[in-house]
């Protein structure tokens, strides 16, 4: 790590994928993220890289391949297409790199399994940190935190909704599980403290808005190993906002997530016997919290020389590992295949 005059140890960063998501990173690590220096980036589309490098006061590099590599970049953050996670994080990890992946680990279950088996038989494992910011997000720690201290006494039944504005371009219904509902995957297991142990995927008629090979929406059901019972609507084409919700049904009361405020308190207004909310076009203002604060803890950890960040005490966040993406794998594969089954319950199968 480079070393500032007047500064403690510096972690230069190299960002993988300059899209929405890579641009926010790259722009949370230069501006907002202490200890850390934005050194390299890089794009399939080298215009979008060399304007967020300008912006920013970064370099560029021609791959991925070669930001890894580069002697200026001290951790890496995958941002790119789902598809190179795994080659990118293992390269990093076998150049004793510190890498935070976004979600998902791999596309696939399978590819998922190879990239944990590598990264344990390299010892490397402690190298890679999961892009699961909700377990970031102050609202999610604060419900957690609520119902492990006995709020609602044992949970029983939880509600959990993710909506969006529009499906991406060439979303299909196995995607929005593999790219929407994993966050769910990892985020429910999290809550509760227990693993899911089988799958339900089923629908409605088809929304008029979705595009052909997308069933939209969708509604899952998790059963975890205590025995709870969770649903998830998954809505990619809700059209009227982005709106994630949670509500947890405990033996004694029930717990909600908290709005955000970011969102509802510049749009929240009171007129003529009503009282309307507006809902933000994407997850940026949402998680804006979340992402800032993973990035920290991430940047933190790399500085202290722990690798990775150790998973927090109860109601306290930590970075999720690449076996935590693993998890979340199996748990979409239950799902997509619960899919082509017709719905039946399906088995959480885990690679050893």
């Amino acid at each position: 790590m480079s070393t500032r005059a007047g500064a403690s140890d510096v972690v230069r960063v190299g960002v993988v994928g300059t899209g929405v998501m890579g641009t926010d990173h790259a722009r949370l690590l230069a501006r907002s993220v202490s200890g850390a220096e934005l050194t390299r980036v890089t794009d399939l589309d080298a215009g979008r890289a060399q304007a967020l490098a300008t912006e920013l006061g970064a370099g560029t590099s021609p791959d991925g391949a070669s930001l890894v590599a580069d002697p200026e970049v001290d951790a890496v953050v995958v941002a790119s297409a789902d598809a190179t996670h795994a080659t990118l994080v293992l390269a990093a990890a076998a150049a004793g790199k510190p890498v935070l992946c976004e979600k998902p680990l791999a596309p696939t279950l399978a590819e998922a399994r190879d990239v944990v088996e590598q990264l344990e038989r390299d010892g490397t494992d402690d190298l890679v940190a999961l892009g699961f910011m909700r377990r970031f997000d102050p609202a999610h720690v604060e419900l957690r935190a609520a119902l492990h201290e006995g709020a609602v006494g044992a949970p029983l039944v939880v509600h959990g909704t993710s909506r969006g504005v529009t499906a991406g371009p060439g979303a299909t219904s196995e995607s929005s599980i593999t790219g929407s509902f994993v966050h769910e995957a990892d985020s429910l297991p999290w809550l509760l403290g227990s693993p899911v142990a089988e799958v339900s995927w089923q629908a409605p008629r088809c929304s008029s808005e979705a595009a052909e090979g997308l069933h939209d929406p969708q509604l899952l059901l998790l059963r975890t190993a205590d025995g709870v019972l969770s649903t998830v609507e998954v809505f990619l084409n809700a059209r009227y906002g982005y709106d994630i919700r949670c509500e947890v049904v405990g033996e004694r009361g029930a717990l909600a997530l908290a709005e955000s405020t970011q969102v509802v308190a510049l749009t929240t207004r009171s007129t003529g016997l009503a009282r309307s909310s507006g809902f933000a076009a994407d997850w940026r203002p949402r998680f804006a919290d979340a992402y800032r604060l993973e990035l920290q803890a991430w940047v933190d950890g790399v500085r202290r020389g722990a690798r990775r960040s150790a998973p927090g005490a109860t109601g306290a966040p930590g970075l999720a590992t690449a076996r935590d993406g693993l998890l979340a794998a199996a748990v979409c594969d239950a799902a997509i295949r619960s899919m082509r089954a017709g719905g039946s319950w399906t088995s959480v199968e885990v690679p050893a």
